[in-house]
C-alpha cells in the first residue's frame, strides 16, 4: 500500500470523520428537538383532553340531576315552572353552556333555560333525540355538531333519556355546549403559524379546529391518515409525523382519547417549525465544517504531493512484494489440495463447510452433505495392488469432479476411500439428483473387481441436507447425519444411496 494512498486515504477519513461527526452532532440534535416537541405535544393533549373531558362532565352532572328529578316530580306546569328557573341558573354558572333543553316523546319543547317562552319548533328528527328514542341506555350521547334552532350557533349537543315509570321512552334532556367556548380555550396555547389542534367525535366526525377552517365543523376524517393511528392505538394515546390531508403540512401529532366520553384531541406541530432553530444552528456549523474541509484537502494535497517521488522510489519493491504474495497463496492453494485425487483436501474440506455452515446460517438456506465411500476398496487394493487401487480412486475422483457444477460446490477426499461433495443451496432432491448420477457414472466405467459381488467397482452414498439454526445446530450434525446414511447404504447392501430423511 503505498504512501500517496496511505496519505490520501487519511485525509479523506479525517474529512469523512468531520462529516460525520457533525452530521451526527446535527442529526442528534435533531432527534431531542423531536423528542422534546413529542412530550410538549403530549402534554398540551392531555391538558386539553381533560378540559374537554371536565366541560362535558360538568354539563352531564347537569342532565344526571335534571332525569332524575323529572323521572321523580314530572313534567306538570308547576313542576316545568321550578325547572325553568333551575336551568337559567346552570346555565349562568357554566359559561360553555349555550342551553339546557327538554322534550317529551314527541319531540316537543316542554322547557328550556332561554328567558324567551318555549319554542313551538319540534326537534323529533335530530339525531341525538331519534338515539334515545331508538336505545334504551341510560348513557349519555354527544351527537354531531348542529346549529343551534335558537340561536344559530355551532354547539355540541350532549343527551340522556328519560323514561317513563314503566321505562318506556318519555323524552329527551338536552345540554348544548358552545364550539366557541372550545375555540377560546385553544387560543391560549402557542402552536405556531402552522399548528393545528382538533376535537373530533369516535365516529370520525371533526367538531372544532385550530385554526377553523371553512369545512371543519361537520366534516368526516374517516379518510385521514391520522384516523387510522388513532383506531389502532394501545391505550388511546400516541405520536406520529403524518402530512396532512387538509392542507399538506406535515407535523407532529399527538392524540389522546377522552377517559369518559367518546372524543379524541389532537395537537399538531408544524414539523418546519419545530426544526427551524436546529435548522439555522445547521447551516451555521455545515459552513465552517465545509471551510475547514476546503483547508485540509488543500493541506493534502500538498503532503501527496512532496511524497510522491518517495512512492515512485518504492514501487519496484511493491511490484516484489506483490508477486512474493501471488506465490504464497499458489502455495497455500497446493496445500488445500490432494496430490492423488486432485480433489479438495479434508483440510480445505473442513474450512468449506464451516464457511458454508456459516452462510447458509446467515442465509436461512439450506446446505447439503453427500458421504460417499467405495465399496469392498479394502479387497480392491489386496486382489489388484495399491497401484490399481490409486488408479481406480483417481478415476472415482474424476467423476465426482464432474459433480461440481456451481462455484461454492466442493468435492473434496474425506479420507481413504472416502469421498465427500458439498453442495450450498441444493435441497434433498437436488443432493440425491447429483448422488444418483455419480454412482452410475461410476458403475458405467465397469472397473472390474472380482471381489464385489457386482464383479465391479461400486460406491455406496449417504445424503443429509440441513437448514442450520443459529445455536441449534452445528457442522458436526451435519457430517454425522451424512455418515449415518452412508453407513445404512453400506448395510443395505451397498451400491445405492441413502438419505437420513425421504425425500
Amino acid at each position: 500500500m503505498s504512501i500517496t494512498w496511505l496519505a490520501g486515504f487519511f485525509v479523506v477519513l479525517v474529512c469523512v470523520s468531520l462529516v460525520f461527526v457533525d452530521g451526527l452532532r446535527s442529526w442528534t440534535a435533531r432527534t431531542t428537538q423531536l423528542h422534546e416537541m413529542d412530550i410538549a405535544t403530549s402534554n398540551m393533549a392531555r391538558a386539553i383532553a381533560q378540559q374537554a373531558d371536565d366541560t362535558i362532565k360538568e354539563a352531564d352532572t347537569v342532565l344526571v340531576g335534571l332525569v332524575e328529578r323529572i323521572q321523580t316530580d314530572g313534567v306538570n306546569p308547576a313542576a316545568l315552572g321550578r325547572l325553568h328557573a333551575l336551568l337559567a341558573v346552570r346555565v349562568a354558572a357554566l359559561p360553555q353552556l349555550n342551553g339546557i333543553f327538554l322534550y317529551d316523546e314527541n319531540g316537543r319543547w316542554l322547557t328550556n333555560s332561554r328567558a324567551s317562552p318555549v319554542s313551538d319548533l319540534n326537534n323529533s328528527d335530530r339525531d341525538y333525540f331519534i338515539y334515545h328514542r331508538t336505545h334504551g341506555e341510560p348513557r349519555p350521547y354527544i351527537g354531531l355538531p348542529i346549529r343551534s334552532r335558537s340561536t344559530g350557533e355551532w354547539i355540541i349537543t350532549l343527551s340522556r333519556r328519560i323514561n317513563h315509570a314503566d321505562g318506556s321512552f318519555a323524552g329527551v334532556a338536552l345540554a348544548t355546549i358552545n364550539i366557541s367556548y372550545f375555540n377560546k380555550f385553544y387560543e391560549s396555547f402557542d402552536i405556531g403559524r402552522h399548528g393545528a389542534i382538533t376535537l373530533a367525535l369516535d365516529g370520525a366526525v371533526m367538531l372544532t379546529r385550530r385554526p377553523l377552517l371553512k369545512d371543519s365543523i361537520g366534516k368526516n376524517i374517516s379518510n385521514y391518515p391520522l384516523w387510522r393511528y388513532v383506531v389502532d392505538a394501545q391505550g388511546g394515546a400516541g405520536t406520529v409525523i403524518l402530512k396532512s390531508a387538509l392542507d399538506g403540512v406535515k407535523r407532529l401529532y399527538s392524540f389522546r382519547r377522552l377517559d369518559r366520553y367518546p372524543l379524541f384531541v389532537s395537537v399538531a406541530l408544524s414539523q418546519d417549525e419545530i426544526l427551524a432553530d436546529w435548522r439555522a444552528d445547521t447551516y451555521l456549523h455545515s459552513a465552517g465544517v465545509l471551510i475547514l474541509l476546503i483547508v485540509l484537502v488543500l493541506l493534502g494535497f500538498y503532503l501527496i504531493r512532496q511524497i510522491k517521488v518517495r512512492e515512485e522510489a518504492e514501487a519496484e519493491i511493491v511490484r516484489a512484494r506483490d508477486a512474493l504474495e501471488l506465490l504464497n497463496h499458489a502455495l497455500q492453494r497446493q496445500t488445500l489440495q490432494d496430490e492423488l485425487t486432485g480433489l479438495s483436501n479434508r483440510r480445505h474440506f473442513d474450512i468449506a463447510l464451516e464457511k458454508e455452515f456459516s452462510r447458509a446460517t446467515r442465509n436461512v438456506s439450506s446446505l447439503a452433505l453427500i458421504m460417499i465411500d467405495v465399496d469392498c476398496f479394502k479387497q480392491y487394493n489386496d486382489l489388484y495392488g495399491h497401484v490399481a487401487g490409486d488408479e481406480c480412486l483417481r478415476r472415482i475422483s474424476a467423476i465426482i469432479r464432474s459433480g461440481q457444477r456451481r462455484p461454492g460446490d466442493v468435492a473434496a477426499r474425506y479420507g481413504g476411500e472416502e469421498l465427500s461433495v458439498l453442495l450450498p443451496g441444493t435441497d434433498m432432491d437436488g443432493a440425491l439428483l447429483i448422488a444418483e448420477n455419480i454412482r452410475l457414472s461410476i458403475a458405467s466405467l465397469a472397473i472390474a473387481h472380482a471381489g464385489s459381488p457386482l464383479g465391479i467397482v461400486t460406491i455406496s452414498a449417504g445424503i443429509d441436507v440441513l437448514i442450520p439454526v443459529r445455536h441449534k445446530n452445528n457442522a458436526l450434525q451435519l457430517l454425522q447425519a451424512a455418515d449415518k446414511a452412508l453407513y445404512a447404504a453400506k448395510t443395505g447392501g451397498r451400491n445405492r444411496v441413502c438419505c437420513s430423511v425421504p425425500p
